[in-house]
Order: C-alpha cells, then structure tokens, then sequence
C-alpha cells in the first residue's frame, strides 16, 4: 500500500460585490497493489 497526501488548494474569485476566497479540502489517497489471482471483496461486510 503507497499513500500520497494531497494539499488543500486555495483560490481567490474578483466578483462585482468583492473578492471570494476559498479552498478545497486536502485528502489522503492510497494505492493498493493485489497480486495475481487475488481480489478485493468490498462488500463483505454489508
């Protein structure tokens, strides 16, 4: 399993009523390699 962090970004808007700024969230993404012949059972515990 890798993991890779991803940063929250900011952006800034120019409107008529003024500037807007905001951002999105930073979040955590994770790679998972499975060997041959092996499966990933998401639904098991439903």
């Amino acid at each position: 399993v890798n993991t890779m962090n991803y940063r929250a970004d900011r952006s800034t808007k120019y409107t008529k009523s003024g500037i807007i700024n905001g951002k999105t969230n930073a979040y955590k993404k994770a790679i998972v390699q499975v060997q041959e012949g092996e499966t990933i059972d998401f639904y098991n515990n439903i």
